[in-house]
């Protein structure tokens, strides 16, 4: 009987039973889905809340690394005559902790040795196994069916990782080989022809009797700091300046250099202009995620340590060694503000002291433990906010989890609510089917009413 119900609702009983149902069930529906968007909505704007201040407090932290490690906030160093060495700054330099002269009087030299004959490069010179010695380290050079010629003996050394480079040079009638090591005294080197080779090898052996002819010796550096002699196996010496890289560039005895550095005051004030700036809009995005009802209180822990980096202790110096004493400051709404009276003040009492703040002293004595610098400082605070089972993290893990719980309470209500549906369907299909037998049979009896009457009227 109920089988048509879903085509013919309201075709017995004269009542709108499809329009009934449609009000009913979504009178059951609508407010439970309508709350459901809205819990949807403000989740997803916790969301976005937390992972823009994840994206404040990285860009942050890497964009003042960054001024750090390309030396923006370093010390530059100066050099009184280029033409001789040139100097590059490294982490730790400061304008006060280093000026000197230097001589140099001899540059770091690798050896080469070049064959005494000319040959066709691509011509058979023998096989058998040769042995390359460099810095007391044996290399075999093989030669053999497969690379019996000049082209091959060169790539052969080539392919050794002993450090020497072996290269074909064209000369008058035919082709001369050159092999070069690395600089260094130490690193000078021999090839000879190992017994049972062929004898035309030996034509391209060095030392002990072999062909080759040396082009150039073996030598370290040798220059002066300040009247104290030093020498190196390169050209490049990053170990005795702090901070600074010198690459030597010739010798020149009789003429000192002086080298000292300069310290970029300007950039130093712009950096804490643009510290302050920075960090107030990273702590306005924490607080919009934190202001959100329902976010955990671990955003509020955040911004509290963040809060206590302004006057975190960042470096050893006994006098400037936190942001505090340079004119950096905290509003009553936990915003930065900076006193540039008090920072020209600092930077005139002791400008090395304030580079330090952002550009720390590395050396023997001074490491990240020490003087960490507020880069460093920001970084490990970023690194324990961001890191797997972090504060973020949870905080973000724990809003997907929310995410997905309101996803699944949305499909269980709807199939309640299209089970509901489907119920009043049913209940009201039966009811008008019902109503339709009480119709006829009301009307019936009436007939027989009326057809009584007018028997007792006749």
């Amino acid at each position: 009987m109920v089988s048509s119900i879903a085509n013919s609702l309201g075709l017995g009983s004269g009542i709108d039973i499809k329009q009934l149902v449609t009000d009913l069930s979504n009178a059951s529906r609508q407010p439970k889905i309508e709350r459901l968007a809205q819990l949807t909505q403000q989740n997803q704007a916790r969301i976005s809340a937390v992972a823009q201040a994840r994206a404040d407090l990285e860009g942050f932290a890497d964009s003042l690394s960054q001024m750090v490690d390309d030396g923006t906030l370093r010390s530059t160093p100066t050099v009184s005559d280029e033409s001789v060495l040139s100097a590059t700054a490294r982490a730790g330099l400061h304008a006060d902790s280093f000026a000197a002269t230097i001589e140099v009087t001899q540059l770091a030299r690798a050896q080469t040795a070049y064959s005494g004959i000319v040959v066709d490069r691509e011509a058979a010179i023998g096989q058998g196994t040769m042995t390359l010695s460099i810095g007391g380290t044996d290399y075999a050079i093989t030669i053999d069916a497969t690379n019996d010629s000049l082209d091959g003996l060169a790539a052969a050394i080539n392919a050794s990782d002993s450090g020497a480079t072996a290269s074909i040079i064209a000369d008058e009638g035919g082709y001369r080989m050159i092999v070069k090591g690395t600089t260094g005294q130490a690193n000078g080197f021999t090839l000879a022809a190992d017994a049972g080779a062929d004898p035309g090898l030996t034509a391209f052996a060095y030392g002990s009797g072999g062909g080759m002819t040396l082009g150039q010796a073996a030598a370290d550096a040798k220059f002066t700091i300040d009247g104290v002699a030093f020498s190196r196996a390169t050209n490049i010496v990053d170990d005795v300046v702090p901070g600074m890289s010198l690459t030597l560039k010739k010798a020149a005895p009789g003429q000192p250099v002086d080298i000292g550095a300069s310290r970029p005051l300007d950039m130093i004030k712009q950096t804490v202009g643009d510290f302050v700036a920075v960090y107030n809009q990273m702590k306005a995005s924490l607080s919009a995620a934190a202001n959100m009802s329902g976010t955990t209180m671990a955003l509020r822990q955040l911004e509290s340590t963040l809060a206590g980096l302004v006057g975190q202790v960042v470096t050893s110096d006994p006098n400037i060694n936190k942001l505090t004493d340079i004119g950096i400051s905290t509003t009553k709404d936990g915003l930065l503000t900076v006193d540039n009276a008090k920072l020209q003040k600092a930077l005139e009492t002791d400008a090395g002291a304030v580079e330090a703040l952002f550009n720390p002293r590395r050396d023997a004595t001074h490491d990240t433990t020490t003087d960490p610098g507020i880069a460093f400082a920001l970084d490990a605070i970023r690194d324990t906010a961001v890191a797997t089972d972090g504060l973020l993290d949870r905080i973000e893990t724990s809003l997907d989890k929310k995410s997905e719980s309101l996803a699944d309470q949305l499909e269980k209500i709807e199939a309640r609510e299209d089970a509901y549906k489907a119920r009043l369907e049913k209940q009201f299909g039966g009811l008008d089917a019902k109503l339709a037998a009480f119709k006829a049979t009301q009307s019936y009896l009436e007939q027989q009413i009326e057809i009584w009457n007018n028997q007792y009227k006749n």
